[in-house]
């Protein structure tokens, strides 16, 4: 085969069906950015263009609007892959895990570090599938280890949680300094 078909097989190997979903966010962020450099930037009278504290995020924005027009138009001009939609699902379906992330850290203030780690831990076991007693068991341990390490070893300052409140004071005084 020719070096052209070589690229053209190679280029069809491993292009993906949301690019075009892809180019268009792109671009859209891209012109939004670069919409707002006036209202975010600063125009200093009597400095140099290059010390301007406009001059280079004007130039990275222009920049990435530019590719992202490119990146379109090449996305435009290619042919058509089935399943564009549930690549984009896809991508949106991984945002789930920034929602479990904002919800631990809400949290973590109220049930304390401990009892919320094993409780993710579990639930993210479960939420991937695993149902085994040894996954579960796995899960605990992982997160009591995690937790011993980050507040005992690394003594990492992190909020007690407020139900640690309703313990008893010398389980309480534990509870806070190492869990």
């Amino acid at each position: 085969m020719s070096r052209v078909k070589n690229l053209q097989v190679l280029f069809k190997r491993y292009r993906r069906p949301g690019d075009i979903v892809f180019a268009w966010v792109l671009l859209a962020v891209s012109l939004f950015l670069l919409s707002q450099i006036f209202d975010q930037t600063a125009y200093k009278s009597g400095k140099k263009l290059f010390a301007q504290p406009r001059f280079w995020p004007a130039v990275s924005l222009s920049l990435m609007t530019g590719f992202a027009a490119f990146h379109l138009l090449g996305s435009l001009l290619s042919e058509r892959i089935e399943g564009r939609w549930r690549e984009v699902w896809l991508w949106v379906s991984s945002l789930e895990y920034a929602g479990w992330f904002i919800g631990y850290a809400m949290l973590v203030p109220l049930t304390g570090y401990l009892p919320t780690t094993i409780a993710f831990a579990v639930l993210l076991v479960l939420r991937a599938g695993y149902r085994s007693r040894a996954a579960l068991l796995s899960a605990v341990a992982s997160a009591f280890v995690i937790v011993l390490l980050f507040k005992t070893f690394l003594q990492v300052k992190l909020p007690a949680g407020k139900i640690y409140d309703a313990l008893p004071d010398g389980l309480r005084q534990i509870m806070l300094n190492y869990f």
